[in-house]
């Protein structure tokens, strides 16, 4: 009896896991203003809410764009202050990464390449 019951709550548990999306995996998107950048990591704090998000970046990041991702730009050109919106997930140890970078102008607007 009790195995019956363990192998039903885990096929419950399995079907719930395969059903339910899960939040850690699906890529979120924040946009602020560049507190501190470096070589691993970018903290951007939300002007509105004052919510600082801290994201790990790879050292040899390339995915920065314009905010209509026509033109690409490095990681040199990204300094406090300016306005970004970062696409990022958990997938990596449940920590926050990037996984692209979008330069707005003042307005949080995506910035159109020139």
């Amino acid at each position: 009896m009790r195995k019956t019951i363990i192998r039903g709550v885990s096929a419950l548990a399995l079907i719930l896991l395969t059903l339910a999306p899960n939040a850690a995996w699906a890529a979120n998107t924040f946009y602020g203003i560049v507190v501190h950048v470096s070589d691993t990591n970018i903290k951007v704090q939300d002007p509105r809410t004052k919510q600082t998000l801290g994201f790990e970046i790879l050292p040899k990041f390339d995915q920065v764009f314009s905010g209509d991702g026509k033109t690409t730009y490095q990681m040199k050109d990204i300094k406090p202050g300016r306005y970004v919106g970062i696409i990022y997930d958990t997938k990596a140890l449940g920590m926050r990464h990037a996984d692209k970078v979008y330069l707005m102008n003042n307005a949080n607007q995506r910035l159109s390449s020139q």
